[in-house]
């Protein structure tokens, strides 16, 4: 008996050293987070079990593209070096009072969503009512998961960590979801609150999400349906559109991929991998080679015959995953990043603008980017429109011009990320419009700074600051784009003005969002009185605006470029580590 135990205890020994060595193998690599200094389990399974569905169009095992299996490569370092001075002055009293004043209107904002609205997928913020948008599983909550636990509000986070990993996907308020939605907000928060966190539970539930999620997937030639019926992806009857945004195509690689390199499953990396190879098919067959129309038919086999051209909505992300998705690889593909260079030199030759100003005015040296209307036949025309959501491309450029040594980019980005700081500063309320028109440089030079010739008048009078032309939309929706690229910018070059940059933004918002338990969406930023509430507080309110504004206020190595990516909807997910160059 002695010697059968003996051998048990050597047997249970040997199996030990061999988890042990393989999970040293994996944190090492970084695939999965650091274990937690504690944990909780309330992980409860959904209702309905996707894997055991049966698939109208299945995949083949052979078509089934595995992830890389090389080393990652040595990337360029992303984040400026900061010197200790440098360091000292990031961290200094005032940094400190702004951080805590982010923190601060962030636990205002969670605390009233938490007593008004839990569970649910948003708070009204005027009213102090709950409503559900995106399948009533919690949208805010999921979507702040790794918001509480970078501010240090690890009691809330276990709280909400707690009801997440409890979502029943079966139970849901919607028939019908978006694809893209589900995935940045849901898909997203949950990764990246596991790669912080390491809590088991949550990796579970995003398991659950994504095998919900690629069932999308079962169409008849293998593109999602971003109209995700419920109960017709249950019976195999989606099908893919005629007429789908890119960027809801476009927005679905990195997390599927994250989800596959946590998991080992190699599924979710390889349907999004044949979107990148349709997109790196026809980027250069488009009206205007380089880029994607806003709108794609995938339900024809991913054709591409739209005339429309943007960096802005609808097509935002597509652009923002290419670079992402190379470092989130580790290099290893090298598809992403011919197409992020071409169409980064596409954009700059037909998208992006530098707007006029009178004599009187600073003619800064700033950067807009708009949208082309392009017929295929050398008519390219330039609409100088100018959206909030377009704010995310300064950081998109300095990003991808640091990741592949393009320095001009960085430049651009920089001129870019200035540019809606200075729309921000240019409003009666501190804050930009969602949708605005300018009045823009042309010729050859549009991208260097211009002044309106002695008697030129705007088209629609000069009652509006600058460049301004027409606010097309007046409301500001909480939205995290600007913030987000001055963020970058900062980490990238070390630039302290643009802490003071940051600082102006957010107190101009709150001070024309706050409500009294948290903040609203509001109407007019072009007023000097009343903003006009709307009663909206999307969730990203708290995963992004708040996220960022906090994070250029903190230690520089939080959340380091160099270590995290993050998606769409500003969820950071863990890079592998190879070795960073000094480029």
């Amino acid at each position: 008996m002695a010697a059968l135990a003996t051998t048990k205890r050597f047997q249970r020994l040997a199996v030990f050293t061999l988890v042990a060595v393989t999970l040293t193998y994996l944190f090492h690599g970084g695939l999965l987070p650091a274990a937690p200094a504690w944990h909780f389990t309330s992980f409860r399974p959904s209702t309905y079990d996707w894997t055991q569905r049966p698939q109208a169009h299945p995949i083949p095992e052979s078509d089934i593209l595995p992830l890389p299996t090389e080393p990652p490569r040595t990337l360029p370092r992303i984040q400026h070096r900061f010197s200790a001075e440098e360091l000292t002055e990031a961290h200094n009293s005032t940094q400190r009072h702004r951080q805590d004043a982010v923190r601060f209107a962030a636990k205002r904002a969670w605390g009233a969503y938490q007593k008004y609205a839990w569970g649910h997928d948003e708070l009204r913020p005027k009213t102090l009512t709950a409503v559900d948008t995106f399948g009533g599983w919690g949208a805010t909550l999921v979507d702040s998961l790794d918001t509480l636990w970078i501010m240090g509000m690890k009691k809330e986070f276990a709280q909400a960590a707690k009801f997440a990993e409890r979502i029943d996907w079966e139970s849901t308020t919607a028939g019908e979801l978006s694809l893209f939605e589900t995935n940045i907000r849901f898909l997203g928060g949950l990764l990246a609150a596991y790669d912080l966190s390491g809590e088991e539970g949550l990796l579970k539930k995003a398991l659950e999400l994504g095998n919900m999620l690629y069932a999308a997937f079962d169409t008849p030639n293998h593109l999602p349906a971003n109209s995700f019926k419920i109960r017709k992806a249950k019976e195999g009857l989606l099908v893919a559109d005629r007429r789908e945004s890119s960027a809801a195509v476009g927005t679905l690689s990195l997390e599927f991929t994250r989800l596959s390199q946590l998991t080992g499953d190699s599924k979710f990396f390889s349907v999004t991998d044949r979107i990148k190879r349709d997109f790196e098919r026809t980027q250069d067959e488009t009206k205007l080679p380089g880029l994607w129309p806003v709108f794609l038919d995938l339900q024809n086999g991913f054709l591409t015959p739209g005339s429309s051209f943007t960096l802005g909505a609808s097509a935002d992300s597509a652009y923002e995953y290419l670079s992402k998705m190379h470092e989130l690889l580790g290099g290893v593909d090298p598809a992403y990043e011919k197409m992020h260079v071409k169409a980064m030199e596409t954009a700059k030759k037909h998208l992006l603008f530098s707007p006029k100003f009178r004599e009187s005015e600073a003619a800064a040296n700033i950067l807009f980017s708009g949208n082309v209307n392009a017929n295929g036949a050398g008519i390219i025309e330039l609409e100088a429109e100018v959206q909030h959501l377009g704010c995310f491309t300064g950081g998109m450029f300095a990003l991808g011009g640091k990741l592949f040594n393009r320095p001009e980019d960085v430049e651009i980005g920089e001129k870019l990320a200035r540019g809606c700081g200075w729309a921000y500063a240019a409003m009666h309320t501190g804050v930009m419009p969602e949708v605005s028109d300018m009045i823009a440089c042309d010729g050859p030079d549009r991208l260097k700074p211009c002044k309106f010739e002695k008697d030129e008048k705007k088209p629609k009078g000069d009652d509006l600051p600058g460049p301004f032309a027409y606010l097309r939309d007046n409301q500001y929706l909480l939205r995290p784009e600007a913030i987000e690229s001055i963020f970058i910018l900062y980490r990238i070059t070390g630039k302290k003005d643009l802490l003071e940059v940051a600082w102006n933004m957010f107190v101009s918002i709150e001070q024309a969002t706050r409500t009294d338990f948290a903040n609203s969406a509001i109407s007019n930023v072009d007023v000097g009185g009343e903003t006009g509430k709307i009663n909206s507080m999307e969730s990203f309110w708290l995963a992004e605006t708040l996220k960022y504004f906090y994070l250029i206020f903190s230690d520089p190595d939080l959340i380091s470029l160099d270590e995290y990516v993050f998606n769409t909807e500003a969820h950071p997910l863990r890079l592998p580590k190879p070795p960073r160059g000094d480029v």
